[in-house]
C-alpha cells in the first residue's frame, strides 16, 4: 500500500542509497554501497561553481571485501562528488576497516576508527546498509551453493565425516531485530522453528526435529 496522498508541496532534495552484493571468483564477497545527494534547483558552490538541478552534491562509494566469516579483508572508498575539495582526502582512512568483522559491535568499532573528524559522515552512514546487505548476500541459498561449488572446485571443502554428530542450528542474525522476526512470531515458527519461543514452542520443535528448512527474508 503506498503512502497517503500528500498536500501540495515542492520537491527539493533526493538522496539515493544503492547497495549490491557479489560472490567473487576467488571465493570472497564484495559488498558495495553508493550514496548520492542532488537538488532540484540550481545553487551555488564556492569550490565547484553553480550546480544545476540533478548535479550530485555528494557521490560517494565504498567496497568491502569479506570472507565467509564476515571479516573485512579489503576496503576501498572513493568520493566522486562533494561540496568541498578536501572531502575526498579522507577516503584512504577507510582501510582502517580491514580486520573488522561485520556482526555484533561492528558499528561501535566503525565509530571508534572513523567517527567524527577521522572519517566522512556520509560514507560512515553508508556502512549501515552495506552491513545489512552483506548478511542478505551471504545468507541466501544461492550464495551457499556458489560457495560450496567454489570450494569443491578448489579442493578446500573438507570431506564429510559419516560419524560426526549433526551440528546444532545457528541462531539467525535477524532474530528479534524486527516485528516479523520476533522469537515468538509466525515467521520464526515457520522458518526457524528451533528458535521459536511461542506458547506451542515445544510441540513445534518436536515436530520438525531433524528437518532442514530454508529461510526467507
Amino acid at each position: 500500500m503506498p503512502l497517503s496522498p500528500p498536500i501540495g508541496r515542492q520537491h527539493l532534495h533526493t538522496r539515493r542509497v544503492v547497495c549490491q552484493g557479489f560472490f567473487r571468483d576467488d571465493g570472497l564477497w564484495d559488498i558495495e554501497g553508493r550514496i548520492t545527494d542532488e537538488k532540484t534547483y540550481e545553487h551555488a558552490n564556492e569550490w565547484r561553481g553553480p550546480l544545476k538541478p540533478g548535479d550530485f552534491v555528494h557521490d560517494m562509494s565504498i567496497r568491502l571485501t569479506i570472507d565467509h566469516t564476515f571479516t573485512i579483508v579489503d576496503a576501498e572508498a572513493v568520493t566522486d562528488s562533494s561540496p568541498y575539495r578536501m572531502c575526498g582526502d579522507i577516503a584512504p582512512a577507510f582501510r582502517k576497516l580491514i580486520g573488522l568483522r561485520i556482526g555484533g559491535g561492528f558499528h561501535r568499532a566503525v565509530r571508534e576508527r572513523l567517527g567524527g573528524v577521522q572519517g566522512c559522515t556520509h560514507i560512515v552512514e553508508l556502512l549501515g546498509p552495506v552491513a545489512t546487505t552483506a548478511f542478505q548476500t551471504v545468507s541466501s541459498k544461492k550464495a551457499r551453493d556458489l560457495n560450496r561449488a567454489h570450494r569443491e572446485k578448489t579442493g578446500t571443502l573438507p570431506p564429510k565425516d559419516p560419524n560426526a554428530a549433526p551440528k546444532p542450528p545457528r541462531k539467525p542474525y535477524m532474530l528479534d531485530t524486527c516485528h516479523s522476526w520476533a522469537s515468538d512470531s509466525e515467521v520464526t515458527k515457520r522458518w526457524v522453528p528451533h528458535f521459536y519461543t511461542g506458547p506451542d514452542a515445544e510441540a513445534v520443535r518436536a515436530a520438525v526435529e531433524g528437518k532442514d528448512v530454508e529461510m526467507e527474508g
